[in-house]
């Protein structure tokens, strides 16, 4: 528990009643002697339906379990090495990008942080429009650039027995009355 205290302080997270929180990027995040933790072998694929845009993640993750339907899923995505090798490479290219996935029967909440300079999260909830935020963040600014974006969600899907084993999302992007793309998103933990 030291330890978590440590990493949290030193990305200036802060600690409440047994919750660590970032006040703009990451969820509220129960520490782990609070919770049953699962290690298992995950797959997310994420699949445009209008669009050519297609991608799977295959990687550990740790599976926490907050109460009976309310589930924390955290995977650190895998370095994508492209087929130059180059001289050098800024540390902010390695750095790999943290998954965080808040999951119920009712919600789920996608958090991505990333190499410190582009981060999201999304917001599901069967049949309403939820929210899709972006961070943009530039090395010369110190601010923040952040971009809103509305979802609705067609469907949401969550099958498992006691743990979760597959998880599906099916939304539509949509700025004002815009629509920009209609995506599936397939959560599969192998139990």
């Amino acid at each position: 528990m030291t330890r978590i205290i440590q990493i949290a302080r030193s990305l200036e997270i802060t600690r409440i009643t047994g919750r660590v929180c970032h006040p703009t990027l990451f969820p509220c995040i129960l520490l782990p002697h609070m919770l049953t933790q699962h290690h298992k072998p995950v797959s997310l694929s994420f699949t445009a339906f209008d669009l050519p845009l297609w991608s799977i993640v295959e990687t550990n993750a740790t599976l926490y379990q907050r109460e009976p339907e309310r589930f924390h899923l955290l995977l650190t995505e895998p370095l994508v090495q492209g087929h130059r090798q180059e001289a050098a490479v800024p540390e902010s290219i390695t750095t790999p990008r943290l998954l965080w996935l808040e999951i119920s029967p009712y919600r789920v909440i996608m958090t991505m942080q990333g190499n410190g300079k582009f981060s999201y999260r999304h917001f599901w909830e069967r049949g309403v429009y939820g929210l899709s935020r972006y961070w943009l963040q530039d090395a010369e600014v110190i601010e923040n650039r952040q971009i809103q974006l509305r979802n609705f969600t067609r469907c949401l899907d969550l099958k498992g027995k006691g743990l979760p084993s597959h998880l599906r999302v099916e939304y539509e992007l949509w700025s004002n009355d815009l629509q920009i793309g209609h995506y599936v998103m397939n959560v599969e933990i192998d139990l």
